[in-house]
Parts: structure tokens; C-alpha cells; sequence
């Protein structure tokens, strides 16, 4: 028997079978049963289809994380709209190129970001604009709950394929102009399932919102939360006494954040010593640059966490592997730490291979680098109107699966480990940054003659930019301009999360014979006193 695999299959069943259970704790202090909830994407859907818009249309959702963009996302998608989430933390200028590029139809952003899209709406092919505060914000914007108000929950619901285009998810941009990954409902269904069984999800989870939706739609928790009617705690932000709290009043089991994150709370932990925990066993998930064996250690021994390392990319889903792999070590074992920090196995369904530049699989030495491809049904099927970009990411060095740009070992186990990064991005915080992005920007200021940028090794972060400049005066000591000048320069023409920490002035780069920067001298140099040089130290 075929049955399609729709997205809104996760919303339905919600419904039908925990309709009178709390669904979502609103950051307004509502709390939503799964039939409130339902009712109020239905609404949403209604409002979307009376204003024309039809299956294949993108709504855009540019919001944190709130019980509405759970009602903006299922009530476009309900229609077969895509739903393209945007990254708040962009500039106007990113969200002009993205809303042109997916030719966005209609837009719900939250009132502490509408002030981006204001200026630019004239130079965007939406039409429909709505929030959820019209008092705080600036234009013609029409209430997201005022609009539900005034409308029923009757809408017609179009037929839909599972291959059919239902979410378009931008990258970071870190080679060039952001990418739109475009995803099936087949393949969200199927990474959501995945989601579901790694990440052990239940009915009775507790689920804490500290990884922005937008981020491949919170990892597939929209989904997978949902569909296994699990309970959604919103949040505006990220603040370790915020997160704690909440664990505790919500008896929160389930949460992600980054490695800058787990490093937050345990900066807090250490100066205010909180309860880690309600009634509830934790668990956490954390991926971007992997978390070094002291900070696993203390989320464990300390908090009395469950700590799951997990990797991916916006183009895979966006999750292929878990270190958590408990047949290869003891729950009680100090191994556990060093295997943790690892990206680990594949998921199920999911082919994994480290090759070499002739697209063999590199022994299982633990030595041997190469590259990361990778082929699953949670593997996008397009950059959006891209296609020789498309054809290039799954026909590199293998034919048919998806390159990572991640150089990596494996080991006897089949574990993966990543060394290095074939592309030049950094990876701070969990955010994508180009290097070569930060290097144009710094170009731009008359003092800087010549600059490479790489990633440093930050406590804080995982990684931060830094900058090595080579100053117009050619002198090193006397630059003509100091480092805080040029941190605020490329702060004020890129997003606030992509500008450069630390400059170093030096009176030369280190080039090959043909003048092309090494790079790879800057980073072995940086991080000589770390294990690796991608922010694992």
C-alpha cells in the first residue's frame, strides 16, 4: 500500500488523538490545547486562501520563537504553500535578495522584526503583510490575531503529492549569495520520522524552543514534535536563567542548543548553582562545532543531562548522524566523552561515506581524511532555481549524494570525526559565516590593503572570526586605524552575528609561489594549542 507522506499528516494526528492536551505554552502566557492550536493554523490557512494564496505560493515567516510561527507555518502549509522561514537575525539588504529570489507571496513577521522588511517592502514581490502586534509597528500591517478573529476555520484544502515542493529553507550564504534548499513533504515526513526515533521523542515530551525555527524548521521539531503530540514551550530568546527556569515550572525533557549555548549555561550554573531539572529527565542535543569533553562532562555529571552530538547541514535535512551510539560505550564510562565529541554514525536509511578525492571510502584508521558525502530521503531535492549549483553539490567527487564540504576520519567503528573544512566557513555559535564574505566587507575600508580571515578558537563561541590585516600604511605598528574600528566597520555593513571579533595587523600574508593565501598556515598557527582546527578544542 502508498500512502503519501504529507507534512500536514503531523498536525492532523496531533489532533485527533491528544486534541484536549496542551500543545503550546505561548511566551504571552496563553497555553493552547492541540484543537486550539488546530483551529487557530485553520484560521490562518482561511485568511491566507482569501487573500489568493494558492498551493506552490511562498509565505514567508520571519519570527522567533512564538506559538505563531507554529500557526503561520501549518496554516500555509495546509494550503500547499512553501513555507520559507527567514533567519532573523539578517539585514534588510539579505531579506530584499531572499524575498525577491523565492518570489514571496505573503509575509508574517513578528513585530520586533517587521522593522526590517518596512523599507524594503516596495522592492519585494509580496503583497500580504501581517504581524502580530500592529501598534508596535511601523506601515500598513494587518493583525495576525485580529485577522483570526474575524475569519472561521473553514478553508479547501488542495490535493497534495509528497513530492511536491512544500518548504524552502535559505542557507547562510557563506559562498555567495544565500541558496534557497528546497524540501518535499516526502522528504521533511521522512526526516521527521528520523528526528522521532534518534532523538527519542515521546507524547509525553516536553519539548523547550532554544533553537530558532527558522534553522531547517527548528531541526524538523515542528514536525516531529508535533506529530507525536508532544508539548511546544515558546521562548523570545535565549537566556540561561530563562532556559532554567523554564525546565524546571514546565518539568522541560527535551531541549537543543549549540555549543555557545551548552557554554552559557554552564557559565551560569557555575556562578548561581540553579536546579537543573523539573520532574522530568533531561536530554539535549547539540551540533555545529562539537562540544569539547569538558563541556560534555559537566551537561552530564553536573546538570544530570542526557547529552545526544548530533550533524548535518540546512542541504541534508538537517540530520545524518548521531554520536549517540550507546553499544560503544558505558552510560558511566569517561570514554564516553571522547566518542561524544564525534559526529558519529548515520542515521537510519541514511548512507554516510568519508572518500577521497577519487571517490573511494578512506580506510577505517581514524587517520585518513577525506570528504563527507552523503545520500538519504531527507536530502533536499533542489536549490531553489539553481540548477548547475544543484548539479555541482551531488556530482563533486561521487555521483548521485550530496558533498558536505567537510573533511573528515572514521574510525574502526564507522564513526566519523570531522578534522577540517574544505570551504572556507566558520562556524560560530552555530552560524554560518564566510570568511571570504567578512573579507570583501573589510576590502571596503581604505586602511586595509590585504586581509585574510579565518576561524580563531573562542571559549565562548566555538570559533570567531578573525582577521589578519595587512594595513594601507604597510606598517603594522602604525595601521592607521585600530582593531575596534574595523570590527565596528564590519558590523555596520553586514548582520551583527557575521562581523569580524579579532584583528591582527601583520606586515605580510603567508602565499603560495603563485601569490594565493595559505590559509592553512593562519589556522595551524592559530590553533596550535587546541586538539583540532575546527573549534573541538
Amino acid at each position: 500500500m502508498h500512502k503519501p507522506l504529507l507534512v500536514t499528516d503531523f498536525l492532523d494526528r496531533a489532533r485527533e488523538y491528544y486534541g484536549d492536551h496542551e500543545a503550546v505554552v505561548a511566551t504571552t502566557g496563553e497555553r493552547y490545547t492541540y484543537d486550539e492550536f488546530g483551529d487557530r493554523a485553520d484560521r490562518f490557512s482561511a485568511v491566507l486562501q482569501d487573500r489568493g494564496i494558492e498551493k506552490g505560493d511562498r509565505v514567508a515567516v520571519l519570527d522567533p520563537n512564538t506559538h505563531y510561527h507554529l500557526e503561520a507555518a501549518y496554516g500555509a502549509m495546509q494550503l500547499g504553500a512553501i513555507h520559507t522561514p527567514l533567519n532573523y537575525r539578517l539585514t534588510p539588504d539579505d531579506f530584499a535578495y531572499i524575498l525577491e529570489d523565492a518570489g514571496v507571496d505573503a509575509i508574517y513577521a513578528d513585530y520586533e522584526y517587521a522593522e526590517k522588511i518596512e523599507p524594503i517592502r516596495e522592492a519585494v514581490p509580496a503583497e500580504t503583510f501581517v504581524t502580530n502586534d500592529v501598534d508596535t509597528v511601523e506601515g500598513d500591517w494587518e493583525s495576525f490575531d485580529g485577522l483570526l478573529e474575524a475569519s472561521d476555520a473553514d478553508y479547501d484544502r488542495p490535493e497534495m503529492a509528497e513530492d511536491d515542493l512544500i518548504t524552502i529553507n535559505y542557507t547562510s550564504g557563506t559562498t555567495g549569495d544565500p541558496k534557497g534548499v528546497c524540501r518535499t513533504h516526502r522528504c521533511e515526513t521522512l526526516h521527521a520520522h528520523l528526528v522521532t526515533i534518534h532523538q527519542e521523542l515521546r507524547d509525553d515530551d516536553v519539548y523547550l524552543w532554544t533553537l530558532p525555527m527558522f534553522h531547517v524548521n527548528g531541526w524538523g521539531h515542528i514536525f516531529a514534535v508535533t506529530g507525536v503530540g508532544a508539548k511546544h514551550v515558546c521562548t523570545r530568546g535565549v537566556d540561561a536563567a530563562g532556559i532554567f527556569e523554564s525546565i524546571r515550572e514546565e518539568d522541560v525533557s527535551y531541549l537543543c542548543g549549540a555549543p555557545t549555548v551548552l557554554n552559557m549555561l554552564i557559565e551560569y550554573f557555575e556562578r548561581r548553582e540553579p536546579e537543573t531539572a523539573g520532574d522530568a529527565d533531561v536530554r539535549i542535543a547539540t551540533a555545529g562545532s562539537a562540544p569539547p569533553e569538558a563541556t560534555i562532562r559537566t551537561v552530564e555529571d553536573e546538570f544530570g543531562w542526557y547529552l545526544k552530538h548530533v550533524y548535518g547541514a540546512t542541504e541534508t535535512g538537517p540530520l545524518i548522524t548521531t554520536s549517540d551510539a550507546r553499544r560503544t560505550f558505558d552510560d558511566d564510562g569517561r570514554e564516553r566523552f571522547s566518542i561524544k565529541k564525534r559526529q558519529g554514525i548515520g542515521y537510519l536509511g541514511t548512507e554516510v561515506r568519508v572518500v577521497d578525492e577519487d571517490g573511494e571510502d578512506v580506510p577505517r584508521d581514524d587517520e585518513t581524511v577525506g570528504e563527507i558525502v552523503v545520500r538519504g530521503n531527507q536530502v533536499m531535492a533542489e536549490y531553489w532555481n539553481k540548477p548547475e549549483e544543484t548539479d555541482e553539490a551531488f556530482s563533486d567527487r561521487v555521483e548521485g549524494y550530496y558533498h558536505m564540504g567537510d573533511l573528515a576520519t572514521v574510525d574502526e567503528n564507522g564513526m566519523v570525526s570531522i578534522q577540517d573544512r574544505k570551504k572556507d566557513i566558520i562556524i560560530s555559535g552555530g552560524e554560518n559565516i564566510s570568511s571570504i564574505e567578512l573579507e570583501d566587507a573589510l576590502f571596503e575600508h581604505e586602511a586595509v590593503a590585504d586581509v585574510a580571515v579565518i576561524p580563531a578558537p573562542s571559549e565562548e563561541w566555538g570559533e570567531t572570526p578573525k582577521a589578519f590585516v595587512v594595513p594601507a600604511s604597510g606598517d603594522p605598528g602604525d595601521p592607521g586605524v585600530n582593531a575596534d574600528e574595523l570590527v565596528d566597520f564590519t558590523r555596520d555593513n553586514l548582520a551583527g552575528y557575521k562581523a569580524v571579533r579579532r584583528v591582527e595587523f601583520v606586515a605580510e600574508l603567508p602565499t603560495t609561489a603563485t601569490g594565493k593565501v595559505q590559509k592553512y598556515e593562519l589556522r595551524q598557527r592559530e590553533w596550535e594549542d587546541e586538539d583540532r582546527m575546527v573549534g573541538e578544542g
